[in-house]
C-alpha cells in the first residue's frame, strides 16, 4: 500500500481546515444524502402554488395567505420560496425532507404585518427532520448561502410559528385573549384571524393537552427572520404558542432575528441543542406560563460597539405581562446554558437590560449548571411594578428573606419558586451611571422595578441587593462569580463585511469542564452530565459539525485540529479521510 508522509498528512489537514472554514457557505448543502448543489435545483417554488393550497388577501391588515388542506413533502432535489403567510391547516403535515432550503421573502405589500412566515395551525403538524450532514434552512430569498451575506441583515422575512393545545394562562381579561379562557392569538399578527389562535378551551379544541405534538425540528436552521409590528407584537425566529411536549425540538439554530430568537408562549415543549446568534431582543423568551424543559443551550450576542445589534436579554422570564396574577405561573426547568453578552449597558427601544437572567412578571422557574459572560447584570429580580397590585413577582418568588418586596399586594408570593442555582457568571463588575433620566447599575445580582408597563419597558433604576440577597446567591445557591475562566473567551470581532470573525478565535468552551455539585434528573429527556454550560471541553463542540454557527470556529489558531477537540490526532486525519476518500492505511 501507498504510504503518506507525515508532511502531507499535515499538508492536507491544512487544505481541509480551508475547506471547513468555508463550509458554511453551504452552497452544496444536502450533498452527502444525495441533495443536487443549490445551483442545481432550478426555478423556485412559491409554496402558496403548492396543490391543495387555498388563498386569500387581508389587504394591508395582514397581507397574502395560503392555506394547504392536504399532506404534503417538499424535497431537497428543488428550491422553495415563501411570499406570504403559509399555514398549514388542522389535520395536515408538512414534511420537509433533509438538505432542502426554502427562502422566505419580504412583507406584503411593504408592511412589516404582512412578513412571509410558515404557521403551523393548532391540530397541524411540521415535520422538519434533518440530519446533521443535511440539515434543512430557512433563510431569507436575498441570501445566496455563500458566506457573503452579512449578519447584520435582519427581519427578511417573518419566521416559522408553530401553534398548539397545551395550557397557557390566557383568561378572556388578557389583552391577546381570543374570547375564550386559554386560547389566545399569537403575536406578530396584525389582524385576528381564527388561523393565529393557539391554546384551548374553544369550540375547536375544548380541552388542552400538554402532550400535543406539533412535529419536528431537528437539524434546522433559521436565518434572518423576525418582523417587529409594533412594540410588544413582534414576529420573532421561531414562535411556540401553547406548544406540547410531544413535539421534538433539537439541534435547532437562529441567526439574526428581528426580534427575539426564540419565545414561548406558555405549553410544555421542550427544548434541547438549540444556537441562537445575533438576535436584535432576547435569545430566550418565557410567558404565559411555560413549563417545558431546556438543556445545552447557546447564545451570543452581536457586537453593539460597532453597532450591529443592540439585543437584549439572555433569558426574559414572565408569567403575565399584563398583570393578571394566573393561576399557572411559567416554571421551565434549565441545566447547562452558555450566553455570551456585549457588555451593552444603556437601554435601548424597549430593551430592558440587557441582563443574563432578566427575571420578571410573576416567573417561577429553575436554571442550573449555566455559563453567563458580559451582560450588563446577571440576574435581575423585578420587584415591584408601577402598575403591581400582587406579590410574586420575581424578587418575591427568589428570595428567602421573610417579608416580601411587594408587601402592598393582595396576591402570594411562591417563595423558593424561582431558583437559580450553581451557575457562573463571568465579567459582571458593579459599575453605576447615573443621569437625568437613568440611574443604571450592573453587577452579577441587581433588581428593580418595571419604569412603566411593558411598552416600552425599561428597567432604569436598578439597584443593588441587600447583604443577605448576597449571601443566598452566593452561599446558599451555590452561584460563582468570577473576572475570568481559563480558556473561556467571551471576546471576538467581526470581519468588515460582518460574515465572520476577523481575529480573536471565539471558545464558548473552557479549556477544562466547570465541575457541577448537581445533576440533572435522568428522566428521559435530560442528559445527566457533571459540568456547567452547554459543551462538554472533552469533546467537539455540537455546533461545529453542521450549523452556520461553524463560523465560530472557523478562525481556528490550529488548522489541524479538523473537530476542534484542542489537538491533532488521529481522529482529525480520519476526517480528512472521508472528506477526501483517501485509504487507510495499516
Amino acid at each position: 500500500m501507498k504510504k503518506i508522509t507525515l508532511s502531507k498528512i499535515v499538508a492536507g489537514l491544512a487544505i481541509a481546515a480551508i475547506s471547513i472554514s468555508t463550509a458554511f457557505a453551504q452552497t452544496n448543502l444536502g450533498s452527502e444524502c444525495g441533495c443536487p448543489v443549490l445551483s442545481a435545483r432550478g426555478t423556485a417554488i412559491n409554496l402558496s402554488s403548492l396543490p391543495g393550497m387555498t388563498t386569500g388577501d387581508l389587504g394591508t391588515s395582514g397581507g397574502k395567505y395560503a392555506e394547504l388542506g392536504v399532506n404534503t413533502t417538499l424535497t431537497c432535489d428543488k428550491m422553495y420560496t415563501i411570499d406570504r403567510k403559509i399555514y398549514i391547516g388542522n389535520g395536515v403535515t408538512l414534511t420537509i425532507m433533509p438538505g432542502t432550503v426554502i427562502k422566505g421573502g419580504p412583507a406584503d405589500l411593504g408592511l412589516p404585518q404582512n412578513a412571509a412566515a410558515l404557521i403551523v395551525e393548532r391540530g397541524a403538524k411540521l415535520i422538519a427532520d434533518g440530519t446533521e450532514a443535511c440539515q434543512i434552512v430557512f433563510t431569507g430569498v436575498n441570501d445566496p448561502m455563500d458566506g457573503t451575506y452579512s449578519m447584520t441583515n435582519v427581519g427578511d422575512w417573518g419566521g416559522i410559528v408553530l401553534l398548539g393545545t397545551s395550557p397557557n394562562n390566557l383568561t378572556t381579561a388578557n389583552a391577546s385573549s381570543a374570547g375564550a379562557n386559554g386560547v389566545g392569538f399569537i403575536e406578530g399578527f396584525n389582524a385576528a384571524n381564527a388561523f393565529d389562535k393557539y391554546g384551548a378551551g374553544d369550540a375547536a379544541f375544548p380541552t388542552a393537552n400538554p402532550a400535543d405534538n406539533s412535529g419536528i425540528l431537528r437539524y434546522v436552521s433559521i436565518r434572518h427572520a423576525g418582523a417587529v409590528i409594533s412594540n410588544g407584537n413582534e414576529l420573532n425566529g421561531l414562535s411556540l404558542g401553547s406548544v406540547g411536549s410531544g413535539t421534538t425540538i433539537e439541534h435547532l439554530e437562529t441567526i439574526a432575528a428581528a426580534d427575539d430568537n426564540i419565545e414561548f408562549f406558555g405549553g410544555t415543549v421542550n427544548v434541547k441543542y438549540c444556537s441562537v446568534l445575533f438576535g436584535d431582543d432576547d435569545f430566550y423568551d418565557w410567558d404565559l406560563g411555560w413549563s417545558g424543559k431546556g438543556q445545552f443551550l447557546f447564545g451570543l450576542a452581536g457586537d453593539s460597539i460597532t453597532g450591529l445589534h443592540t439585543t437584549d436579554n439572555g433569558f426574559e422570564a414572565d408569567a403575565d405581562d399584563n398583570s393578571k396574577s394566573p393561576v399557572l405561573r411559567s416554571h421551565p426547568v434549565i441545566y447547562n446554558a452558555t450566553f455570551i453578552g456585549n457588555g451593552h449597558i444603556n437601554p435601548s427601544a424597549d430593551n430592558t437590560g440587557p441582563a443574563a437572567i432578566q427575571a420578571k412578571e410573576l416567573t417561577e422557574g429553575e436554571i442550573y449548571n449555566s455559563v453567563f459572560a458580559n451582560f450588563r447584570s446577571g440576574l435581575h429580580l423585578a420587584t415591584a411594578r408601577s402598575n403591581a397590585t400582587n406579590l410574586g413577582d420575581a424578587y418575591d418568588n427568589w428570595t428567602n428573606q421573610t417579608t416580601p418586596y411587594n408587601n402592598g399586594g393582595t396576591g402570594v408570593a411562591r417563595k423558593n419558586s424561582l431558583i437559580v442555582k450553581n451557575n457562573t457568571f463571568i465579567n459582571f463588575p458593579v459599575t453605576t451611571k447615573t443621569g437625568a433620566a437613568d440611574s443604571i447599575r450592573t453587577g452579577p445580582l441587581t433588581k428593580g422595578a418595571l419604569f412603566i408597563g411593558k411598552n416600552p419597558a425599561k428597567f432604569r433604576y436598578a439597584t443593588a441587593c441587600d447583604a443577605i440577597d448576597n449571601a443566598q446567591f452566593i452561599t446558599t445557591d451555590g452561584n460563582t462569580v468570577v473576572a475570568s475562566v481559563p480558556g473561556f473567551d467571551y471576546n471576538w470581532g467581526w470581519n468588515a463585511a460582518h460574515t465572520s470573525y476577523a481575529s480573536n478565535s471565539f471558545h464558548a468552551t473552557p479549556t477544562s469542564n466547570i465541575a457541577s455539585s448537581i445533576a440533572p434528573t435522568a428522566d428521559g429527556f435530560f442528559s445527566v452530565v457533571n459540568y456547567r454550560g452547554a459543551f462538554d471541553a472533552n469533546k467537539s463542540s455540537w455546533i461545529n459539525d453542521w450549523a452556520l454557527g461553524q463560523v465560530l470556529t472557523s478562525q481556528q489558531s490550529n488548522p489541524t485540529d479538523l473537530n476542534n477537540d484542542g489537538i491533532t490526532n488521529t481522529n482529525d486525519f480520519l476526517i480528512l479521510v472521508g472528506k477526501f476518500g483517501l485509504p487507510n492505511s495499516k
